[in-house]
This record gives C-alpha cells, sequence and structure tokens, in this order.
C-alpha cells in the first residue's frame, strides 16, 4: 500500500543526503518535493500545505545534535506529523450497551457487507462478544445470502426475515431478538447508497434515529482518493458518525483518504480492511501507518499478528523437536498454515523494514505456498516424519503427484535440510556468527 507515496518521500530525503545542517534553503527544497508527492497521492492541497509548513516550522527549529544527521532529524518530525495528521493514536471501538449496535454505512461496492462480517468475528474473537449480524441491505441481489454465507465462514449468526423489505423493521427485529437470546452485540449491515440519492439518504438516517447506535461506521473504498474524503463529508453531515472505516487498503498506491479524512472532517479512522480474507481487518493506528509510509515497516502489528496464530504450548513443543532435530514437513506444513492466516503474504513481508521496498516489483499472491503444499501433500506419513527417505525414485513420484518439477522438489528438500540444521542451531543457542553466514547463503 501507498507505494507510490513511499517512493516520492523516499526520494525527497535524498536531498538531505550528506548535508552537514538543516538550512532554510534545504528544507524547502525536501518539503516542496514531499508536498507534490502529498498532492499527487491525491490529499487535500490544503491539507498538504499545512503538514509541510509544520515540519518546516518544526525542523529550523530544532537544534541538530553530532550524533543526528539532518535527514534522520527530519524523518522523525514528519513521523510525528504524520501520525497526528491521522489521529495520532489509534481510536477504540465502543461495545457498551446491552446489546451494543453497531450501524454500519457506506457507498455502494465499498465492500460494507463483508466488512460487516469481519468486523462481527473481530468483536467476537477480540473482545469475546456474543455477536448477531442483521441483514438489512434488501436491495442488492444476493446481499443476504452473501452475508449468510460470511457469517457462518465467521461462526456468527445471522439475522433475516424472508419477505421483509423494510430495514428498519429488520434492524428492530433484530436488536429483541438479540435481547432475546443473549447476544450483546449486534452489528447492522444496510445497503449501499450514494450520498446524492436523498431517499436512501433518508433511510439511513431514520434508521440511526430509531435504533441509536452505540457506534455508525462510514465504510468507504481507499482506492477513490480525494472522492473518498468529499464522500464522507456528505455523509457525516447526515449521520455525524463516529468513524471511518477504509477498505482495499492494500491496493492504495496512493494514500489520500487515509492522510485527509481525519484533518477534513475530524473524524478518526477506527479499522482498515486489506483483503477479502474475514481475518484481513486491522485497528487503525496512526503512528504504525506513518511508519509504513515513510518506509520503516510495522514490526509491532506484525508480531501481533503472529501472536494471534502461535500459541505458547504449541511454540515449547516446536522448540523441542528443533532442538532435537526431529522438526518434519508435518511441522513445516503446520509453520506455513499458520503464516497464511497471518494475511496477505506480501503484506505481511512489507511490515519487516526495508523489506516492502525490497519485494515491491515481485509478485506474491495468496498462492505462494501452492507448489510447496502440493509437494509435501504428496508425501507419504513415512516421508513427511522421515524426509532423509526422500530417494531419487521417491522424488519422480512426488514430482508427478503434485505436478511440479523434480527440480522444484529438489530445492525444497534441499531448503528444508538447510532450514532445519540452521534453526537447531538457533533452538540450541550454538554459533551465531556461522548461523548468520548460512543464512546469508540461502537467501543468495
Amino acid at each position: 500500500m501507498f507505494e507510490n507515496l513511499t517512493d516520492r518521500i523516499e526520494r525527497a530525503f535524498k536531498m538531505l543526503k550528506g548535508e552537514g545542517r538543516i538550512t532554510d534553503i534545504n528544507v524547502a527544497e525536501t518539503l516542496k518535493e514531499i508536498r507534490r508527492a502529498l498532492l499527487d497521492a491525491d490529499v487535500n492541497y490544503k491539507v498538504a500545505k499545512t503538514f509541510t509548513d509544520t515540519v518546516r516550522q518544526k525542523a529550523l527549529g530544532q537544534n541538530v545534535l553530532k550524533s543526528i544527521k539532518p535527514g534522520d532529524l527530519i524523518i522523525k518530525i514528519m513521523r510525528d506529523e504524520m501520525a497526528a495528521l491521522m489521529g495520532s493514536h489509534a481510536q477504540d471501538i465502543n461495545v457498551k450497551g446491552n446489546p451494543a449496535i453497531v450501524l454500519i454505512a457506506g457507498l455502494q461496492g465499498s465492500g460494507k457487507t463483508t466488512f460487516s462480517a469481519k468486523l462481527a468475528r473481530h468483536l467476537k474473537l477480540k473482545k469475546g462478544k456474543n455477536v448477531l449480524l442483521a441483514a438489512c441491505d434488501v436491495y442488492r441481489p444476493a446481499a443476504i445470502e452473501q452475508l449468510k454465507i460470511l457469517g457462518q465462514q465467521a461462526e456468527i449468526p445471522v439475522f433475516t426475515i424472508e419477505g421483509n423489505n423494510n430495514p428498519l423493521a429488520i434492524a428492530k427485529e433484530a436488536i429483541q431478538h438479540a435481547k432475546k437470546m443473549g447476544f450483546n452485540q449486534v452489528v447492522v449491515d444496510t445497503a449501499g447508497r450514494l450520498a446524492i440519492d436523498a431517499e436512501m439518504m433518508n433511510e439511513i438516517t431514520a434508521l440511526k434515529n430509531a435504533l441509536n447506535p452505540e457506534e455508525t461506521l462510514f465504510v468507504v473504498d481507499a482506492m477513490t482518493g480525494q472522492d473518498a474524503v468529499n464522500t464522507a463529508r456528505e455523509f457525516n453531515n447526515r449521520l455525524d458518525y463516529e468513524g471511518v472505516v477504509l477498505t482495499k487498503l492494500d491496493g492504495d498506491a496512493r494514500g489520500g483518504a487515509a492522510l485527509s479524512i481525519k484533518a477534513e472532517i475530524n473524524k478518526p479512522i477506527k479499522f482498515v480492511s486489506t483483503g477479502e480474507k474475514l481475518e484481513a481487518i486491522d485497528v487503525f493506528h496512526p503512528d504504525r501507518m506513518a511508519d509504513r509510509i515513510l518506509g520503516m515497516g510495522d514490526i509491532v502489528t506484525l508480531v501481533e499478528k503472529a501472536q494471534e496464530q502461535f500459541d505458547l504450548e504449541t511454540e515449547r513443543k516446536l522448540h523441542k523437536k528443533l532442538a532435537q532435530n526431529q522438526f518434519t514437513f508435518n511441522d513445516f506444513l503446520q509453520q506455513i498454515q499458520q503464516i497464511k492466516k497471518m494475511g496477505n503474504i506480501k503484506d505481511i513481508a512489507g511490515m519487516i523494514p526495508g523489506v516492502g521496498k525490497a519485494i515491491r516489483d515481485i509478485d506474491i499472491g495468496d498462492d505462494a505456498f501452492k507448489h510447496t503444499e502440493a509437494i509435501i501433500y504428496s508425501m507419504t506419513p513415512l516421508e513427511r516424519q522421515n524426509p532423509d527417505v526422500l530417494n531419487g525414485n521417491r522424488r519422480k513420484r512426488l514430482a508427478a503427484g503434485s505436478g511440479t518439477t523434480i527440480q522444484e522438489v529438489n530445492r525444497l528438500i534441499t531448503q528444508f535440510t538447510e532450514m532445519r540444521k540452521i534453526m537447531r542451531k538457533v533452538a540450541t543457542g550454538k554459533n551465531p556468527n556461522q548461523i548468520m553466514s548460512r543464512m546469508q547463503g540461502i537467501r543468495r
């Protein structure tokens, strides 16, 4: 995400490389390029100018220590100001109420129904809520059926009334059902609408007034840039919602919506969505997003995602296996499955500082492990447990059974063998310098 903006900012900072001190001239040139980059990213001109003016004032007012390079200081100032521009800190969702009601509003095609299911799953797993989804999009063909399927995948019940085309009546019945059945959270999915459609806007306004939800969230496609900001303003004038949700953020190379909404509408971005998978939802952290835009990665979010998938007891067992050189293809397959659950592989890798730029032009899809998994699934239980038995004939059979080549099979087995040796040394704490050297050899 935000690849174009990150590139432009990095190029702008090269102007300060080698400079011994901060001057009005070199700062002005750098920030002029950054302002152009923000404008090209579809950030509002007033927002971009105010932002760069603030960075300039703070930079010129700082005394640069001998140990700090001017470029590093400007990056630090920019990072802090960019985080402040997007809201400074994460804004939590209000889940107080019995049941607590979250009303989902937004544009047609913004990913509203998918987000409703993602949010319900998030509230269940992260907040410990007993969640009910209310299907109130009665206009779009198959919208209710889509929510049912997503609810089933997320293990969240979906309330519907067959033949009823009144969203308000369905929502009210859903809330009564929630009270009766002990649900303490209701997520109400509504129809997509346009701000210029007076009838539909009146309907969503009536829904909010009648339900009096704890939270009304406005869902918008991040790739629409400044249009997203304008639409968010129109909806806020009618609904006075509590927060914004940016969807399809993984496809947004510019970043204008994320950088502009808080400054222009004074409503926080509460969630971002980066794919179709139900787990592809994140609480919006302005400081972490600023790090990613400036090419610094996002280690904190990466660690949090890893902790969600890797439980302590499983890791203890794995550590013991590694130390005893008993790591098998079954264990390897389990690790792959856990990594895949963390989200889009390229997005995950991009959270590691320095890696995002290195893999920018490499196509890493969700099926990146497809061939590896096919080869492992073609193995017998004996072969998975004892990789040393994989002789030439067995490898030919694996290639034929997995639809891959003998070269791919050989490469996987060689990499697995090397990885097992390295991981054993890490687990037993031996020869750290040799471990690093061999790891570099594998990367080459």
